[in-house]
């Protein structure tokens, strides 16, 4: 069977995309954190949605698995396959079309997130969604997770800047859903189902995206502040005096910062005091006075007590620079041996009551674990994560990750938050989501997944566990290496 299917999908893409040697295959196997190695009979390279149907509706056929890839940079195991076949996306990176009147862009699901917000800028406009893997990440898996990052606060998760998708289904049949219309009730909102499916129920192979005006000015600076809560407290009062001008507030703890300092090339010390909390913030405007409003800003923000020290970048390098301190806090983290991580969220008025207990549950449960916690203070998405202590065995320490969810999870769950906040679930939380999820939500996730998929082709055994009789529940614990 897998020889015949092999010989039909090299008759219809070439053999020369079905790429079946050991050496081909391994950068497909794991992801970015490398937590999950997986196994797959063949790699396939489709050019375009005709061949990513028939490659779909050849594997359901012969009743084989198969797991959509994008650039490949997920963090939860969502793309590693354990067997079947890959269907890499990365040819499918053509932009279809920009339409600056209409605000929007159609685009291929191999565009590199990058490529998209360049093709934005040629037109005139923006693309929003930001991330720091935007160099080599690919808009189909940004969908696929629904992306969030550092612009979350003015323009929206991937979710709200999708208007419309181009996805195979299961069966191979491709539903053509690339409307560009902020209005349309003429059923059910279908988009919405694929995006943040991690390619569970349909493969998105195109999308029309929205664009919004490029702003004519922008600030950025770096605050020192006393606390989290000082922190909660100064988001609230610029959010109130900015609105939607106010596009990032990126908190950075004290030792997150020292992290990178120490480690990150080129690095220097923002500002010349210690603090125990900081944040970059950066505001847009439409007109040519976002650094005279911003230092208005933050005037007040010290004269009321709320920021200790502040300094604004004065150019387009120094706000890079700034920028570059925040988006290397997960890579620098990982000079300092093992770290156990959670991309969590809370009602943003909870964050700094979440760090804190947080904080202080993992410090007493691991004597000597270094807290690592960062992130959007705007949509109350917090990556909690711990660094083994110092002198600490690395496996043993990765081996508490169980108990340490359980620690982590609890807390989130019962400020109403989510265990999974915006790189998805995948496997790393599979079998958490049953302990958290409403039993209601997660038996019309089953339905759904049953009735979109019913033979458990697309990507099984992620989100949800295979149903009884199903395909073989692939690993989900976390290995200690």
């Amino acid at each position: 069977m897998t020889d015949s299917l092999l010989d039909t999908l090299a008759a219809r893409l070439g053999p020369a995309h079905v790429l079946t040697d050991a050496t081909d295959i391994a950068p497909h196997l794991d992801e970015t954190r490398r937590l999950y190695r997986g196994q797959a009979v063949a790699v396939v390279r489709p050019r375009d949605t005709a061949e990513v149907a028939a490659v779909v509706a050849a594997c359901a056929a012969a009743r084989v698995p198969v797991v959509a890839q994008g650039g490949n940079t997920g963090l939860v195991g969502g793309g590693v396959p354990f067997g079947g076949v890959v269907i890499s996306l990365a040819r499918l990176d053509r932009v279809r079309a920009v339409d600056p009147l209409d605000a929007t862009i159609t685009v291929e699901a191999g565009c590199v997130l990058a490529h998209v917000q360049q093709a934005a800028e040629a037109a005139g406009m923006l693309f929003p969604l930001s991330l720091a893997s935007e160099g080599s990440c690919r808009i189909g898996g940004n969908l696929a997770t629904n992306a969030g990052g550092t612009a979350v606060l003015a323009y929206g998760n991937a979710r709200e800047l999708t208007l419309g998708l181009e996805v195979v289904l299961a069966d191979g049949q491709v539903w053509n859903g690339l409307r560009a219309l902020r209005k349309d009730n003429s059923g059910y909102d279908l988009k919405n189902l694929f995006v943040g499916s991690e390619g569970t129920l349909g493969i998105i192979t195109a999308a029309v995206l929205r664009l919004h005006p490029r702003p004519v000015s922008t600030a950025t600076a770096f605050l020192g502040l006393a606390s989290a809560r000082a922190a909660l407290d100064a988001f609230g009062t610029l959010r109130g005096r900015l609105g939607s001008r106010l596009t990032a507030f990126e908190y950075v703890p004290r030792f997150p910062l020292e992290v990178v300092l120490r480690h990150l090339p080129g690095a220097v010390r923002p500002l010349a005091g210690d603090h125990s909390s900081y944040a970059l913030v950066e505001i847009s405007s439409p007109d040519p006075d976002a650094e005279e409003e911003l230092l208005s800003r933050l005037s007040e923000l010290i004269e009321a007590g709320l920021v200790e020290d502040a300094v604004m970048a004065r150019s387009a390098a120094q706000g890079a620079a700034l920028w570059r301190l925040r988006e290397s806090l997960s890579e620098m983290q990982g000079h300092e041996g093992g770290s156990i991580k959670h991309d969590v969220s809370v009602p943003v008025s909870r964050v700094a009551e979440f760090l804190e207990r947080a904080t202080a549950a993992c410090e007493a449960a691991l004597p000597g674990v270094r807290v690592c916690a960062f992130g959007h203070f705007g949509d109350g998405n917090i990556h909690f994560n711990l660094t083994q202590p110092v002198g600490a065995e690395k496996a043993a320490f990765l081996a508490e990750w169980p108990r340490v969810n359980r620690i982590v999870h609890d807390i989130v769950h019962a400020m109403d938050g989510s265990i999974a906040a915006e790189h998805g679930v995948g496997l790393i939380k599979r079998d958490e989501l049953p302990r958290y999820k409403d039993p209601v939500a997660l038996d019309l996730m089953r339905r759904l997944k049953g009735a979109l998929d019913p033979l458990g082709i697309l990507n099984p055994g992620k989100v949800l566990r295979p149903a009884e009789g199903g395909p073989e529940a692939f690993p989900a614990q976390i290995p200690a290496s």
